[in-house]
């Protein structure tokens, strides 16, 4: 095989669409852009939303809520739900806690509270330990790591 032989695949390449040529095109004299109006100048159009001069809906409704762009979301687990899915000597991170479904998703962190009790010794590491999941974890004879 040669440079000069080579060949796009077969469908890969579409023909582009020349619009407004003559009449016999198919799509000619005004280019499926109708007869007169806003539409059919160049340049014409309205950008998304607009309703034709009325008070557009979004100004209607009223502004609702806060968004803190510094906030943080934690992930939250507390430690009895790892005292039942974690094995004695585990430990315990991000990936383990998603494999085994305790959390759905990591958000910007993971939370651990001190919910219940766990009998386990577990190294668990997580981003912020509440004081009471910290002691209950440790007086269990695991370790927290603060990642």
């Amino acid at each position: 095989m040669k440079l000069h032989e080579l060949s796009p695949n077969e469908g890969s390449v579409k023909e582009n669409f020349r619009r407004g040529r003559g009449t016999g095109s198919g799509n000619g004299k005004t280019a499926g852009k109708g007869h007169k109006g806003q539409n059919a100048r160049s340049g014409g159009g309205v950008r998304p939303g607009f309703q034709g001069g009325q008070l557009p809906l979004y100004r209607k409704l009223p502004k609702r809520g806060f968004h803190n762009k510094f906030g943080v979301t934690y992930a939250v687990v507390n430690v009895d739900d790892l005292d039942k899915k974690f094995e004695d000597g585990a430990t315990v991170d991000a990936e383990a806690l998603l494999e085994s479904g305790i959390i759905s998703k990591v958000c910007d962190g993971i939370k651990v509270l001190g919910r219940g009790e766990i009998t386990k010794k577990l190294t668990v590491k997580a981003a912020v330990f509440s004081e009471t999941a910290k002691g209950k974890i440790e007086a269990a004879g695991g370790k927290t790591e603060v990642i």
